[in-house]
């Protein structure tokens, strides 16, 4: 990548990550790199975004805007408006600030976020 005429490049490792960020009954790893901010996380079962991080992020409903891939488990999104989706192994998502979300069936959920604000999840004001 060339930034100013200035060849870079930048490798991480999510198993080293800049930041992680523990919360009831999951976690969020983010590495910080110029022009990304990339996010692991690992929702376990019983998981649900009201109960686990509303009063850690102070707002009633997830304000964090997602670009994400899930890697493993299930989810259920729902948006202030009443819309539902489901998203799996191997689903991309898009999903606007506004959402509750939840875990669904046994197994952890374990998403890649690829927005830049993911670096703003569970974080306490």
């Amino acid at each position: 990548m060339t930034r100013g005429g200035i060849v870079m490049m930048e490798i991480k490792s999510i198993e080293k990550p800049d930041d992680r960020r523990d919360f009831p009954r999951g976690h969020l790893e983010v590495v910080n790199m110029s022009g990304l901010v990339f996010g692991k996380a690992t929702f376990e079962p019983g998981w649900r975004w009201t109960e686990s991080v509303r009063d850690i992020a102070g707002t009633e409903l997830c304000e964090v805007h997602h670009n994400g891939y899930v890697v493993d488990g299930r989810m259920r999104i729902r948006m202030s408006d009443g819309a539902e989706q489901e998203v799996g192994p191997g689903d991309v998502f898009v999903v606007s600030p506004g959402h509750d979300a939840w875990v669904l069936g046994d197994e952890p959920c374990i998403v890649f976020d690829f927005a830049g604000n993911i670096g703003d999840y569970a974080k306490a004001d």
